[in-house]
């Protein structure tokens, strides 16, 4: 009887040992990294929601009717969330000999954007971006025929402007290098006063000469926010089954040992395999 009680209290011991084996610290990380991982799909499925009304949001305003351009007094008060990509229309004059280029690249391939102030009636001028041309254009006296001297009428749509640089790569103003259309260093370095804090990005056939080429705005919003949702999911689900498996598998096993009692003083016990219980037999 002792040598079965004995055999059992180990096997409990045992058991016991691998229940508790998973360190504290271990169940509180996993159990925090499966929250994060939890609050991370929910921060997607809120984002692709966000996604998807911007995305509305802008097909209205791009095929929307043109409309002027907000007035000098209205200036400050535009934002990218309620005007950028906004169709608009101005009126006014080229001062060619002050245009910028900023380096692009376009579906025409490699070139520049050509950023032309238009002087309005009211005195304030408005960087109009007319267009592609590539390297080989990039003088205007290349492209003589498409540079209007007179009053034009453009539409386009309404930009913010894109201070700083492009990527890993800053305006160089003072060696009339830009990456970017930064329209406040643009106007600081041509000597403009006055100027809209934001540009319009000319459409196609809002010009004439055929040079630069307008209308190649790239309106695209990336929205893979489902798939990287059920990623996050997917590895919270992983992490919850492995926890499952390492901190209630023990105690799974531990509830499997079967205890009877014994026929007399004459019995023996016997355990084969891991998780066998305890074996009774007469001798």
């Amino acid at each position: 009887m002792s040598e079965i009680r004995t055999a059992t209290s180990e096997a409990e011991g045992a058991y016991d040992k691998i229940a508790r084996s998973p360190s504290l610290w271990l169940a509180v990380l996993s159990l925090t990294a499966f929250a994060v991982l939890i609050a991370l799909g929910v921060w997607q499925i809120e984002r692709r929601a966000w996604k998807l009304a911007l995305i509305d949001r802008v097909e209205q305003r791009v095929h929307a009717p043109a409309e002027p351009i907000p007035s000098p007094a209205a200036w400050s008060a535009v934002t990218a969330a309620n005007d950028e990509y906004r169709h608009v229309s101005l009126t006014g004059r080229f001062l060619h000999d002050r245009e910028t280029l900023v380096q692009a690249v376009t579906e025409e391939g490699p070139g520049y954007w050509v950023l032309t102030p238009l002087q309005r009636a009211d005195g304030t001028q408005v960087l109009v971006n007319r267009g592609f041309v590539p390297a080989e254009r990039r003088d205007a006296s290349a492209r003589r025929d498409g540079n209007p001297d007179g009053q034009v009428a453009i539409t386009g749509l309404l930009r913010m402007s894109e201070p700083k640089g492009g990527f890993l790569r800053n305006n160089v103003p003072q060696h009339n290098r830009w990456y970017s259309r930064d329209v406040a260093a643009i106007a600081a370095a041509r000597g403009l006063h006055e100027v809209a804090p934001f540009f319009v990005d000319a459409e196609a056939g809002s010009q004439s000469g055929g040079s630069p080429i307008g209308g190649l705005t790239v309106v695209r919003f990336p929205n893979n926010h489902l798939i990287y949702a059920l990623t996050w999911f997917a590895l919270a689900f992983m992490l919850a089954g492995w926890l499952f498996v390492t901190f209630g598998g023990g105690l799974f096993r531990r509830q499997r040992i079967v205890h009877e009692p014994a026929a007399g003083s004459s019995a023996s016990a016997r355990r084969t395999g891991s998780d066998a219980g305890t074996i009774v037999e007469q001798t």
